[in-house]
């Protein structure tokens, strides 16, 4: 379980005892050994009173006051990209969340986006996750009474299926790893041939029905934005409803291609020009100002694979590319911000448990794949490289891929209001494997 300093007395409302979880895992093990579908067919009505009697042993009964979740993935972020790690991006909503919430500073990841997810979804190791023998926390939650709802990067192997296959009521998104964030799909009349990797056509989903290609129609249409979007959209439609939501906001960014919409661009534009050794720096000391670091911390040696700034003759390019990346993390925030906005429109910030984390760490691939086009617009296939992701993964070592800290260490926030103290930083070891039967605990299933 995630190990947060809360405050008991309002937690102790909505808190339930182990036996249940015991329970839980029990059905599990019997269902390790069945048909996953004749398990659900053959316990619904056992999840159904299980639930029934585990609300009727809190204080807070009705339906319409258990906690709505938000789940915020990002994709391939530093441990130090946002602000309140560190960073020098423009992620206020991400900050504030940090501020009236809990960050952690030992929670991992397993590493890749594949593995990771199917751990956050599951609760299992990845090697254990399989289509017969896996229950997904969207599942857990449905029986129980919650409104599930998922947009954006699924990226699910092991025989799963498609998210409204596995407990989402709705689903809008990239079924497969990274896209074009202009366009996903052919070319629209009048534009450039949207750049792919390695000429790969990407699956998307809509709910149940598969897309390859997704072509989206508008012009102005970046990727991105089209998660929230829809994620908008999921909350108007069943707003007033008496059962909470689950919402698992699951983006791109700032995964590869280095695609972001020239306003956002030109705000960095020039501001990397100090170099990577600078800003690795800058960042270590702004993680001690901010107290994130632990007594037997270091700021770890630049990376074998990365040249000294004082050695790189293509400045200009090298700014480019972390000007493009960095506005990417700040339209995920502003998307963010949206998504937050909507949340307290609708009367459910104050009862509304959001979590923010990455998949893994800062990405060193190496996968340019238009020499000839610079980052940013739709024609382009380019990445950051290693020097900029061994500035993403500050103070650590490695990156994506790798299990050093760099690889599997994710910038956790967590905010509960009236459950965890605002503006706490938790140094408890956690891992995405412990989501799932936290959520479990929690909401007493």
């Amino acid at each position: 379980m995630i190990a947060a300093e809360v405050d008991l007395e309002h937690a102790g409302s909505i808190l339930t005892n182990n036996f249940l979880i015991v329970l839980l895992g029990a059905l599990i093990m019997i269902r390790n050994r069945m048909n996953r579908r004749s398990f659900l067919k053959s316990t619904g009505l056992l999840t159904v009173s299980m639930v029934s009697g585990c609300w009727s042993s809190v204080a807070c009964k009705e339906t319409s006051k258990r906690p709505n979740i938000l789940i915020i993935l990002a994709d391939d972020l530093g441990f130090s990209d946002v602000g309140c790690f560190g960073g020098e991006i423009n992620t206020p909503h991400i900050d504030s969340l940090a501020k009236n919430g809990m960050r952690f500073t030992q929670f991992y990841n397993c590493a890749r986006c594949v593995p990771t997810r199917q751990s956050l979804l599951t609760g299992l190791y990845p090697q254990q996750v399989d289509g017969k023998h896996s229950v997904t926390f969207a599942e857990v939650l449905r029986g129980a009474g919650y409104r599930t709802l998922m947009a954006g990067k699924w990226h699910e192997y092991r025989g799963l299926g498609l998210p409204t296959e596995n407990g989402f009521d709705r689903y809008y998104g990239l079924t497969d790893g990274s896209c074009n964030y202009f366009n996903p799909g052919k070319r629209r009349p009048g534009e450039p041939e949207p750049a792919k990797d390695y000429g790969q056509v990407r699956a998307w989903a809509i709910d149940g029905k598969t897309y390859r290609p997704y072509t989206p129609q508008d012009p102005n249409w970046y990727v991105t934005d089209a998660f929230t979007d829809y994620a908008l959209a999921y909350l108007d439609e069943y707003v007033g409803e008496e059962r909470p939501f689950l919402l698992f906001l699951s983006y791109t960014a700032p995964h590869h291609p280095l695609q972001a919409p020239e306003e956002e661009i030109a705000k960095y534009r020039g501001k990397y020009k100090m170099g990577w050794d600078k800003l690795r720096e800058q960042r270590w000391q702004r993680m001690q100002e901010l107290g994130l670091t632990a007594a037997n911390w270091q700021l770890s040696a630049r990376d074998a694979d990365a040249p000294g700034w004082e050695d790189v003759e293509n400045k200009d390019q090298w700014d480019l590319s972390m000007a493009v990346y960095a506005a990417m993390v700040d339209r995920m925030d502003q998307n963010i911000g949206r998504v937050l906005s909507k949340i307290r429109e609708l009367g459910e910030e104050e009862n509304t448990l959001v979590l923010f984390l990455s998949d893994n760490g800062a990405c060193a691939e190496v996968n340019n794949q238009t020499p000839d086009i610079p980052p940013g617009p739709m024609e382009s296939y380019r990445t950051y490289d290693v020097p900029w992701a061994n500035a993403g993964d500050t103070p650590f070592r490695k990156f994506k891929c790798w299990t050093h800290e760099g690889g599997i260490c994710t910038p956790l926030i967590v905010k509960w209001p009236k459950v965890i103290e605002a503006a706490t930083i938790n140094r408890a070891p956690g891992h995405v494997i412990d989501l799932m039967p936290t959520l479990c605990e929690i909401y007493g299933l």
